[in-house]
């Protein structure tokens, strides 16, 4: 996947960046939120967990997205800021606990 960054604007009163950003993607289906979100870490050079994808739109009949992503300084700053819906979206799925083995 390749992201290229169109913006990126610095909100110094919410201590956040706001950054839009389109990405290729050669799978026919549009790839997860988490990877897209690592992908962007990775092109901004930023830790995954500071950022949170707000929305992201594949273009019909191409395999190309336009998105929204915002980066905070701290994780508090964006647990204060976020909606609690797009906390919850940008958090990894929680791993399956292993069913008790009956003897």
């Amino acid at each position: 996947m390749e992201i290229k960054v169109i913006s990126e604007k610095e909100n110094q009163l919410l201590k956040r960046k706001e950054i839009r950003f389109q990405f290729r993607h050669d799978a026919a289906a549009t790839p997860p939120r988490m990877e897209i979100r690592r992908a962007v870490a990775d092109a901004l050079k930023a830790n995954v967990d500071l950022i949170f994808i707000k929305r992201y739109v594949t273009r019909p009949g191409m395999h190309m997205a336009i998105g929204v992503a915002t980066l905070y300084d701290s994780l508090d700053q964006a647990k204060l800021i976020e909606p609690e819906y797009i906390v919850k979206r940008n958090m990894p799925p929680p791993k399956p606990k292993e069913e008790e083995k009956k003897e």
